[in-house]
């Protein structure tokens, strides 16, 4: 896609043209958008919110034909879904083709080509405008929701963390759910995360390239931290991972991600009253009312069979230890408890 991106940017315009009359129909409402840092519990509130009957997402079958939504799913629309299988992060999260996937990010990789440059600020705020990205943007929202027969649009997008003002300015009544985990934990599935996948590409080189196309820098061979307008701290984390300092890297990089979007729920009312901060402990311990505050705080009523569902399987993961020391605990420690306070821990 990345090497055609005019044909396609041009296609999914000229879907929209041919659409223009049932997209005038199609309302785009309270969007729903999931972002934390990868492995704070974003893919299982992704998936349970997006099998409410009223939320449209892209799925794993859209990539690599994102640009043009509702052509895409009429011709896919008699395709049987792929036998449930793990998905490459071995976290016992089984998917088909059908499943929620995390592909947003490919539209605002055609638009903006540095979105991802650690050395760039990715930080979106209100005041920013983008009328040629904005247009095309809630088009394809308007698009994906015509072709699932949907009402409400849902996201997990991570890097939306940068963009929460932006969104909400596109977006007055758009909502957040927040996942935050507690460090030790959080860093110990990060890494783990971080040495399958590098692994996996050394061995598969096309897997990187999918993970560089589809908009995923978390982990592997091409990691890349968010920018979030502290280049200084950003210098310091890539030098960590490149020392082979994992655990102080992560753990700077935790610290940075939720210090931002402590401050920005602090000093944003427009952006706390939109936030829903789910712990990823609480949602373990008690998953049945936790789910119920998402579903509220999404305005999504109807929703107590979908807990039902899900609730017997969420519970804290055994599939891995973190085999820290205690010296990397005290890293940890060091460089994420104030921040790690604000948010109860």
């Amino acid at each position: 896609m990345h090497h055609h991106r005019s044909f396609w940017l041009w296609l999914g315009r000229f879907e929209t043209t041919l659409l223009a009359r049932e997209l005038s129909r199609v309302p785009l409402q309270m969007p729903l958008y999931i972002c934390g840092l990868a492995r704070s519990g974003s893919t299982l509130l992704h998936e349970i919110v997006a099998s409410h009957p009223s939320v449209a997402t892209h799925r794993i079958k859209d990539y690599p034909m994102i640009f043009t939504p509702y052509w895409w799913r009429r011709a896919t629309a008699k395709l049987r879904p792929s036998e449930p299988r793990e998905r490459p992060h071995h976290d016992r999260v089984m998917i088909t083709t059908e499943s929620p996937d995390a592909l947003e990010e490919m539209l605002w990789m055609a638009f903006f080509p540095r979105c991802h440059d650690p050395t760039f600020s990715n930080l979106m705020d209100a005041g920013d405008r983008h009328p040629a990205f904005e247009s095309f943007y809630q088009a394809h929202l308007r698009k994906l929701l015509l072709a699932e027969a949907a009402t409400r649009y849902a996201a997990k997008a991570n890097y939306h963390i940068a963009r929460l003002s932006y969104l909400l300015r596109l977006f007055p009544d758009a909502k957040f759910i927040i996942p935050v985990r507690a460090p030790a934990g959080h860093i110990a599935s990060l890494m783990r995360q971080h040495q399958w996948f590098s692994k996996g590409q050394r061995k598969h080189r096309r897997a990187l390239a999918f993970m560089q196309r589809s908009g995923h820098f978390e982990f592997g061979l091409d990691r890349r931290p968010m920018n979030l307008g502290d280049g200084k701290r950003i210098q310091q984390i890539v030098q960590a991972w490149a020392a082979g300092d994992e655990v102080r890297g992560l753990a700077l990089y935790w610290d940075m991600t939720y210090g931002y979007l402590a401050h920005l729920l602090a000093t944003d009312a427009q952006v706390r009253a939109a936030a829903l901060v789910v712990r990823f402990e609480t949602m373990c311990d008690l998953p049945a009312e936790t789910l119920r505050t998402v579903f509220d705080h999404c305005q999504l009523p109807g929703a107590e069979s979908i807990i039902e569902q899900y609730t017997p399987a969420i519970r804290r993961p055994t599939y891995y230890s973190s085999n820290f020391t205690r010296h990397d605990l005290e890293v940890i420690r060091k460089e994420t408890s104030a921040t790690a306070s604000l948010w109860g821990y």
